[in-house]
């Protein structure tokens, strides 16, 4: 008797396949989501670079057509970001004229802003806890949220104190690799007062005064990575002046400059990370699931297939197997050539 069934091979190649298609999926719709959150264990460090103007405190006026540096170093605290679950990033931003560079500290430095910066990991949106300072408002700052959309977004502005809207322009190629293009301006705005000498703002009958801080920006730019919402260049147009109580002109330039913007160095550096960043998202949310998605289709229907044909063959196998009375090898007599039905026994003999 022979039987024949379904091959192990068979079904390890129908089992992968249906393993395969459950995980395309999984991939999809949840890992790759997942997997979409702000790093917390962040430590890098940007520069723009530009010329402009600047009060320089030590010859008491403004100084014209001097080279500037913005430097801003971000680290994430890991330990507050682990316990509240939340991204908690620490942001060092020092303006810098060429006389204070190297800053051995950053009070040396003309301008020197510390920031913490609590974000859902998530979405981007700002957290209220941990100890953030300021309180920031808006969508973006350091960074779009993932799945950047050709739309307008709300920019935090920290020297403004408020949101600023950013035009979707398009497209844009930064060290070639393309990212979402966006604008915006600040048009002149009250940003609080300082306590100067009266002549500083036009009023030298006065010996200290209390001078209104006004700020604006002549146009901000920004390039950011379409997947990950990083950004891989950024453009600025700051300008910082004094005025007198109720003035309606601006007396001292404390900084303007049309335009400092990041340097090659850190536009290749924001590439790159952008680069791997959104590689492995795509990996994770479009490569790997359409693989095994086709894969998993083509090892199902092959394993099927295989497993069909197995069981087809069995059941020939038991309709016209060696055990039926008229099969290969079968006795035509069931009961014995000395049966009495027997046709061996009716048969007239030779002899």
């Amino acid at each position: 008797m022979t039987r024949r069934t379904a091959s192990p091979l068979s079904l390890v190649l129908l089992g992968l396949g249906v393993f395969l298609l459950v995980l395309a999926p999984m991939l999809a719709w949840y890992v790759e989501p997942r997997a979409k959150r702000t790093p917390i264990d962040v430590d890098q460090i940007t520069v723009f670079k530009g010329t402009g103007s600047y009060f320089d405190t030590e010859k008491i006026k403004t100084l014209h057509n001097e080279n500037l540096t913005v430097t801003r170093q971000v680290r994430g605290d890991v330990d507050d970001s682990e316990d509240s679950g939340r991204a908690v990033w620490d942001v060092s931003t020092s303006v810098d004229p060429d006389k204070s560079l190297p800053a051995a500290d950053p009070h040396d430095s003309l301008q020197w802003t510390l920031e913490r910066w609590v974000t859902d990991r998530r979405t981007n949106k700002p957290v209220h806890c941990c100890g953030e300072k300021p309180r920031f408002e808006g969508e973006a700052y350091l960074k779009f949220p993932f799945d950047v959309e050709k739309r307008d977004y709300l920019w935090w502005d920290n020297t403004l104190g408020g949101t600023v809207p950013l035009r979707f322009r398009g497209t844009k190629k930064v060290q070639g690799y393309e990212g979402y293009r966006f604008t915006g301006e600040v048009q002149a705005t009250r940003t609080g007062t300082r306590q100067v000498p009266g002549r500083m703002v036009g009023l030298p009958q006065r010996s200290q005064v209390l001078a209104e801080e006004w700020y604006a920006n002549h146009g901000i730019e920004l390039v950011a990575d379409k997947r990950t919402g990083r950004i891989m260049y950024a453009a600025i147009g700051p300008r910082k002046t004094l005025r007198a109580p109720g003035g309606k002109k601006d007396r001292t330039v404390l900084l303007d400059s049309e335009r400092i913007a990041f340097t090659e160095k850190t536009q290749r550096a924001q590439v790159d990370l952008a680069k791997d960043d959104s590689s492995r998202l795509k990996l994770v949310g479009e490569t790997l699931p359409l693989l095994a998605l086709v894969l998993g289709g083509a090892l199902t229907l092959f394993g099927g297939a295989l497993v069909a044909r197995g069981r087809k063959a069995d059941m020939n196998g038991q309709n016209s197997g060696s055990d039926g009375p008229s099969g290969p090898g079968g006795n035509p007599d069931p009961e014995g050539p000395l049966s009495p039905t027997s046709r061996s026994a009716l048969q007239p003999t030779t002899k």
